[in-house]
């Protein structure tokens, strides 16, 4: 399945950044960045609870937010890309 990632971490403090550090490792271990604070990942639903635990115990919900969206298969039909960036084909040959 393919899910979206997207979150808003408080860097008003030196805690704050570290979060902010951590948050964006884990997203992009399982997937890639599509902008700052967005990732598109290919996960199963295994993985895809695993990224959500881990996710969830770096945030601070008080000051944090974060936004996991599952796509709807198939998948061509629900995602719409303009301009210069594309995505990975994750379905794709892994050399091009």
């Amino acid at each position: 399945m393919l899910i979206i990632v997207t979150y808003d971490v408080s860097t008003e403090t030196g805690a704050g950044r570290k979060r902010l550090r951590r948050v964006a490792k884990i997203c992009e271990r399982v997937g890639q960045r599509v902008q700052k604070s967005v990732f598109e990942c290919s996960v199963n639903q295994m993985q895809y609870e695993d990224i959500e635990r881990q996710l969830l115990a770096e945030i601070d919900e008080k000051e944090d937010n974060l936004r996991l969206y599952r796509l709807m298969e198939p998948v061509e039909l629900h995602v719409r890309e303009y301009g210069k960036f594309r995505a990975v084909d994750f379905n794709g040959p892994l050399i091009a």
